[in-house]
């Protein structure tokens, strides 16, 4: 049986080595990380997640040695790759092939290794008519297309993934996935940060959660995801303050609250599947704003994008609009199987973020009457109800 090694060792030091913290550093300090402690072995894929500022990019700069920590060590056995921020390692200056080169320097990789993954990397980059052309002329698809297959194709000990896929397209990101899963069936070890946690759950064989800079859950991948998302919808009561650390926007427009209407125009978080339902989300205008567009998504009890309802399918648009007031819409009929769903809502102006409630309301779909026959799919089969019909055709 082969040996398990701890290739990765994250812990704060000996309280000599730390100094003594009084209570005036305490309040006088924001820590990004404090009294984080883990080890991952070889092997593992280590799914970190968090809410935003919780620290998670943080701790892989720590561990990519890109930033020092004040104290404590964190310890990396083996070749190490990262990818952290668009464009990590390259030079504007310098080709896509040159780039290529450089990016493995920097990470360890002799040259000869790269001769013999080049065609490999060119390909899975899809950058071939472009790799003599310098990279301050690719877009931002092109950079992290290329950087990606840099770092997955130089076949670390371990690969350090941020959120940077979200870079990409749709395509894109499934064939990142699919390439992080060859890594770990390889025996790789993968530090894999990403709000997304379907594919946190697919590719990972552990997960930690951070909150507030420190280790709150360290557990299976079910049983951390399950935490997160519990947290998350729980703070649907306090969303619109202020202080919500997952808000975001410039204020040209702000969010008051959120309420959903059954199909009687009643106020209610226990909605019918089949059945009308409205989503209404108040605002008031601090400043100038024109071109003002709302959106919102629902996501289901495993943070899955179920649908999306961007103002601008449906050739609604508003050049002005009043100091306070209302977004509503009307759906007419709700395909949603039962369980529980969040809602996060965005508002632009001019196309630019004023707004940004990820946890805005949080609801039920408890009875269904979207069939005839009352009967629903079983939810880990669906994500959405379609209306459809079955008939027999005999062939003989």
């Amino acid at each position: 049986m082969r040996r398990v090694r701890r290739l990765i060792r994250v812990g704060r030091p000996s309280s000599a080595e730390d100094g003594p913290l009084t209570s005036t550093d305490a309040e006088a300090k924001l820590w990004a990380l404090r009294d984080v402690s883990f080890e991952v072995r070889e092997g593992e894929v280590l799914g970190i997640i968090g809410r935003n500022g919780a620290g998670k990019s943080t701790l892989l700069k720590v561990l990519a040695r890109i930033t020092e920590p004040t104290s404590g060590r964190a310890v990396v056995r083996g070749s190490m790759a990262s990818l952290l921020e668009v464009g990590t390692g390259f030079h504007p200056e310098l080709t896509g092939r040159e780039n290529i080169y450089l990016s493995a320097a920097i990470h360890g990789m002799p040259r000869s290794a790269v001769r013999r993954r080049f065609d490999d990397i060119v390909s899975f980059a899809e950058v071939e008519r472009f790799l003599d052309m310098p990279v301050k002329r690719y877009s931002s698809g092109m950079y992290v297309r290329l950087a990606f297959a840099v770092a997955a194709h130089l076949e670390p000990d371990v690969l350090l993934v941020d959120e940077v896929l979200a870079v990409g397209d749709a395509a894109f990101q499934r064939k990142c996935l699919d390439r992080m899963g060859t890594v770990r069936r390889s025996g790789r070890t993968v530090l894999f940060v990403s709000h997304n946690m379907a594919a946190v759950q697919n590719l990972c064989t552990r997960a930690i959660l951070l909150r507030g800079g420190s280790v709150a859950v360290d557990a299976s991948v079910d049983e951390t995801v399950s935490e997160y998302l519990t947290r998350l919808t729980s703070t649907a009561g306090n969303a619109f303050d202020s202080d919500n650390p997952e808000r975001s926007g410039n204020g040209a427009v702000q969010l008051t609250g959120a309420r959903v209407l059954d199909g009687g125009g009643r106020e209610s978080l226990h909605l019918v599947a089949g059945q009308p339902a409205v989503f209404e989300f108040r605002y008031r205008k601090a400043s100038t704003a024109r071109r003002v567009t709302a959106t919102f998504t629902i996501f289901n009890h495993m943070g899955v994008a179920v649908t999306n309802f961007p103002m601008q399918l449906t050739g609604f648009a508003m050049e002005e609009i009043g100091g306070a007031g209302a977004f509503v819409c009307h759906v007419p009929v709700l395909p949603l199987p039962l369980g529980s769903y969040r809602v996060a809502v965005a508002v632009y102006a001019q196309d630019v973020v004023t707004d940004l409630i990820p946890n805005a309301v949080v609801f039920q779909v408890d009875s269904s009457t979207f069939f005839d026959t009352g009967r629903v799919p079983q939810p880990q089969y669906s994500t959405c109800m379609i209306a459809h019909r079955w008939e027999h055709l005999r062939l003989e």
